[in-house]
């Protein structure tokens, strides 16, 4: 029997147990929990993989704990610009969005290009245009703020400062947090089909529309039904040149390659090599998991129809 299988993750980084409350850690977990009930339902229902990995996007988006949808950064003009993709590793169809506005959930304007644009990728005003010509749901700008966010934005807007989500108080060159917030899931259904899909909210005070990895395909979400589903998450400009997440696609379709040893191959060698931090979530079409990251920790968790319920937060499967 076709095992079905489910991963997310809500961003990887300087996740340390010390500097979290228990209430706090406690909300996370739950909002992973609540992401990965609302995809595996899906999955147990006999629905595909692309519906599951929306839905459990979808989830981590309406959460303002997650840098995504309600949750996302403020950028250096104090606005909030959402990037989002889906690919289905079935027929290698994809839909993106990058630098979207006041779009409730991007992860949906993203399925909506892949169906009914006849296009893969679009960006800012069209975009948006897009996603009013499609129905899809829009909110103020009062919906997506958060006191957590404007205080983290207002303490680096008057410099040239960066900050990747969730503080760290270390300035890393230009970066002053190592904590990438992105939400994304993997998903194996009943056909053995799987997917793939990102979103986030990018950089605190990120400048001249800039756009990461998360709605690149190939580079931060990728899906192909003869080797894996990717969803990755770190800093986006080392992902994007390497390539992150088709490498580990060639790597299993060229050297023979299990979803581990490729996974691990690309995050805890290539990615290094090039100063990159982060982690991924990958599936292949088994329903095998794959969760790496080389940073400190990663908001992560599986479910599958032959393993218990996973979630964690920190290393060592904490």
């Amino acid at each position: 029997m076709q095992k079905i299988s489910l991963a997310i993750h809500g961003g990887a980084g300087t996740i340390l147990k010390e500097d979290m409350t228990p209430e706090l850690e406690a909300a996370y977990r739950e909002g992973l929990q609540q992401a990965l009930d609302a995809g595996y339902a899906v999955l147990e229902n006999g629905g595909t993989s692309v519906t599951a990995v929306k839905a459990a996007v979808i989830h981590l988006e309406d959460n303002n704990l997650f840098n995504a949808g309600k949750g996302a950064v403020f950028t250096k003009k104090g606005v909030h610009e959402l990037d989002a993709a889906i690919m289905s590793g079935k027929n290698l169809e994809a839909g993106a969005v990058a630098g979207v506005r006041n779009i409730r959930n991007p992860v949906e304007l993203a399925e909506e290009v892949m169906l009914h644009s006849g296009h893969v990728f679009l960006s800012g005003k069209g975009a948006n245009d897009f996603a009013i010509k499609q129905g899809i749901k829009l909110e103020p700008d009062e919906y997506f703020y958060s006191q957590y966010r404007y205080d983290q934005w207002r303490e680096i807007r008057d410099s040239d400062l960066y900050q990747l989500d969730h503080k760290s108080d270390k300035l890393v060159g230009l970066m002053k947090d190592k904590k990438f917030g992105t939400v994304g899931a993997v998903a194996c259904d009943s056909e053995g089909n799987i997917a793939a899909a990102t979103s986030t909210g990018g950089m605190t005070n990120k400048r001249f529309g800039r756009i990461g990895d998360s709605p690149m395909i190939g580079s931060g979400t990728y899906a192909n039904n003869k080797t894996c589903a990717i969803s990755c998450t770190g800093h986006g400009e080392i992902f994007i040149r390497a390539v992150a997440a088709y490498d580990i696609s060639c790597l299993m379709e060229y050297k023979n390659m299990s979803l581990k040893e490729a996974c691990e191959e690309v995050v805890l060698k290539k990615l290094p090599a090039m100063h990159g931090d982060g982690g991924l979530i990958g599936i292949d079409a088994k329903g095998n998991v794959a969760m790496i990251f080389n940073s400190a920790g990663m908001y992560r968790g599986s479910k599958s129809s032959d393993s218990s319920n996973f979630v964690a937060i920190y290393g060592d499967n904490n």
